[in-house]
């Protein structure tokens, strides 16, 4: 099994997946800040040149939510079994991926990488991530977790974006989201997400953010 990987928070879900599971995986760094997620080679996985992706023989998979049911599936792990839980898994999986995640790339990306302050631009994404937030930590304040009584891939996949979380909402983090703060914490506490951090560690890439990191991650502008 390939796993394409570069230490952000999409990526980030499907790592912490992978070592919940332990099972064996090589580890690709796709350094993105380079571009290296345009290659021909990465294009013929994901054509929409991100990561992360999954190689496993004749299977590849693109799209962290893709790649979480697929591993869940094979696995039956981290997977409600009552068709309850299972509308709950789906339901919350998909607000993440439709709301939580877009929302906060977004947020990233005007509150920090826009040529030009759009205070239109700013203040809807951050209004919309901080209401999705506002959203979760009230499902979570009735349920231990998100898709019931335990714990799955649905947290997994908040648990990739919350680590980002204060570099969207400011120093103060998910302090206004106590129960989203709860899950998150406990997350972080468990060894599979330390060692899901820690891959970063054994990878060189490139953290600098230049204007060939512009060009890399936003293609779309360089004719502006």
């Amino acid at each position: 099994m390939k796993f394409y990987f570069h230490p952000s928070p999409n990526p980030m879900k499907v790592a912490l997946l992978l070592e919940e599971l332990e099972t064996p995986y090589e580890l690709i760094g796709v350094d993105t800040f380079k571009g290296e997620q345009h290659l021909p080679a990465f294009l013929a996985i994901n054509p929409n040149a991100k990561v992360p992706a999954l190689v496993e023989g004749d299977v590849q998979v693109f799209d962290s939510q893709a790649i979480l049911l697929h591993l869940a599936q094979k696995h039956q792990r981290f997977l409600p079994t009552s068709a309850t839980g299972q509308g709950e898994l789906l339901s919350w999986l998909m607000f993440i991926a439709t709301g939580l995640s877009p929302f906060s790339g977004q947020a990233v990306h005007f509150l920090h990488h826009a040529p030009e302050a759009l205070p239109y631009a700013k203040n809807r994404y951050l209004k919309e991530v901080e209401r999705h937030y506002r959203v979760l930590d009230q499902r979570l304040a009735d349920h231990p977790y998100l898709a019931g009584d335990n714990y799955s891939i649905a947290d997994m996949a908040l648990w990739g974006w919350a680590n980002y979380a204060p570099y969207i909402l400011g120093e103060n983090g998910l302090a206004a989201y106590p129960n989203v703060q709860r899950l998150f914490n406990e997350i972080s506490a468990r060894p599979a997400a330390q060692r899901a951090l820690s891959l970063k560690e054994k990878l060189v890439l490139k953290a600098e953010f230049d204007e060939e990191t512009r060009r890399a991650l936003f293609p779309q502008n360089a004719a502006l």
